[in-house]
């Protein structure tokens, strides 16, 4: 199946050109940076209509037959990650076109650098091109951080690269490990040859598995590898934050397709040898990212401080590795990073109109739009605190209904509820501050409408939308999860798939 290439293919194809000819041809690049997504965006879907069968597909790059050469693998879970990096960014691009793009030169080529590490990552079956992937994620995203410059940019910034790299050398620490160990870093071969390693070797073996949790626990903002999170993304720009939102994710689906393959059910002794580590961890993330929302002083730090609890939420599904756990999971992964992208997005809009208070949570001069930019706050609130109707409250539900039978049940609900009230508190502080004290005093001299505004809050409006869609298309949205935890928990499909062919492409 060829076309499993092209979420790769597409933004490289893209990047490339703009580099090359349209790099000092804003109008150019803007024109081929949109067809691209937009492009990948109708490739994703198609990919996610073909992998809704239940069929597994696999593209073995320069017809190399697995283990042996690179492969890509399309299944339920990695086709729905491309049509979520895909709709988020096109929101995105929708945004910056208006104008903001135009602040850096190389915006649109690492926009779509971006987008290809990100496919990439979702998309291969090999580990060892995970981390490869990861690379080219750091690269693109280290320059969109550092977007438009400035000194707090290039601190982050430079934190950020920093952590990942250190992230990085524990990556190869890990593959080595596993390698050594089992010969191999395809991940269907792993699943294979991990019940069979002598016991003498699982200490190595253990060691490998929980030093891969490591790096990829960093990479989703899990506690005590949280730190990085709020000040990179509470300093990139808006947009490139909202694109981040799915970064984090990224993590999350590493830690998923690692442990629910290679080291699942079928992994005898090591079996889900992640979850007691994850499980606390996870509901640490989500506390101190709830006080983090409850102490911000500056609404996109307050932002960061939501995307970290959310993660920990996420986790905590994903840490209790049953079928109808992880199912829940997914759907709040998907409202997750819908929702933190369009808060990111108002976050710039309300900067941008406050010139001299910026996104400080202080009453200041009234700005223009206020009615506006506050419904779309208030609706982005509801949705990161998981209040009804949008899908936060259906995606925390069904955890909280995952958990029933765990035995830190009450732990997970104690953890969910009360953090939740926290996230309450203060996005409506925030919310107090930025639209209510700050309407009710004169207007800055300063302060006017940016021009073109419509295309900018039609952005935050898609992303609102398609959480709202989430809500109610529930129903049918679960039953593509419930499918896909299945086929995550019954591992000898992908397995087949992927060493059954006969090194061709199929």
């Amino acid at each position: 199946m060829h076309g499993i290439v092209l979420p790769i293919l597409l933004p490289a194809i893209a990047a490339s050109l703009i580099a090359l000819v349209a790099h000092r041809d804003l109008v150019l690049a803007r024109t081929l940076s949109i067809a691209s997504t937009v492009a990948l965006l109708l490739v994703a879907i198609a990919l996610l209509d073909a992998a809704d069968g239940g069929s597994i597909a696999t593209y073995a790059l320069g017809d190399w037959p697995a283990p042996f050469g690179i492969v890509l693998v399309l299944d339920r879970l990695s086709a729905l990650m491309l049509v979520l990096t895909a709709g988020l960014a096109l929101a995105v691009l929708l945004y910056c076109v208006n104008a903001w793009d135009a602040r850096g030169r190389h915006f649109h080529a690492l926009f779509q650098f971006q987008l290809m590490g990100l496919n990439g990552a979702f998309l291969t079956g090999d580990f060892f091109n995970l981390f490869v992937f990861f690379e080219i994620l750091l690269i693109a995203s280290y320059g969109l951080a550092v977007h438009g410059g400035g000194a707090g940019r290039l601190r982050a910034g430079l934190q950020y690269v920093v952590v990942n790299l250190v992230g990085s050398t524990l990556f190869l620490f890990a593959v080595g490990l596993l390698y050594g160990v089992t010969g191999t870093l395809n991940m269907a071969d792993l699943a294979l040859k991990v019940p069979v390693v002598a016991p003498a070797e699982h200490a190595l073996l253990r060691s490998g598995a929980l030093l891969l949790l490591l790096v990829f626990a960093l990479k989703a903002a899990l506690v005590p590898l949280h730190f990085w999170l709020p000040g990179t993304y509470a300093n990139a720009p808006g947009p490139v934050a909202a694109l981040f939102a799915v970064l984090t994710k990224v993590g999350a689906y590493a830690i998923i397709r690692l442990f629910t393959l290679a080291f699942g059910e079928g992994a005898g002794d090591l079996a889900f040898l992640a979850a007691p580590w994850l499980m606390p961890a996870a509901l640490l993330t989500l506390t101190l990212g709830m006080f983090g929302v409850l102490a911000a002083r500056r609404l996109a730090v307050m932002i960061s401080f939501a995307v970290v609890g959310s993660m920990g939420t996420l986790l905590i599904a994903v840490a209790l590795f049953t079928p109808q756990a992880l199912s829940a999971a997914l759907y709040y992964l998907i409202h997750s990073t819908l929702a933190a992208g369009a808060f990111f997005l108002v976050a710039d809009l309300v900067s941008e109109r406050r010139p001299a208070d910026g996104d400080a949570l202080a009453a200041g001069a009234a700005f223009t739009q206020t009615g506006t930019v506050g419904a779309l706050f208030l609706l982005a609130a509801i949705a990161m605190a998981g209040l009804p109707p949008l899908s936060g409250f259906v995606g925390k539900l069904l955890i909280l209904d995952a958990a029933r039978d765990a035995f830190n049940r009450n732990w997970i609900w104690s953890v969910m509820l009360s953090t939740s009230l926290l996230a309450i508190v203060g996005f409506a502080r925030a919310g107090s501050l930025l639209f209510w004290k700050s309407g009710a005093l004169a207007r800055h001299p300063d302060a006017q409408a940016p021009a073109r505004t419509a295309l900018p809050i039609a952005a935050v409006g898609l992303l609102l939308t398609a959480s709202a869609a989430l809500t109610v298309q529930a129903g049918p949205v679960n039953r593509y999860l419930e499918a896909t935890a299945t086929q995550l928990f019954a591992p000898a499909a992908y397995i087949d798939a992927v060493l059954g062919a006969e090194g061709g492409n199929e």
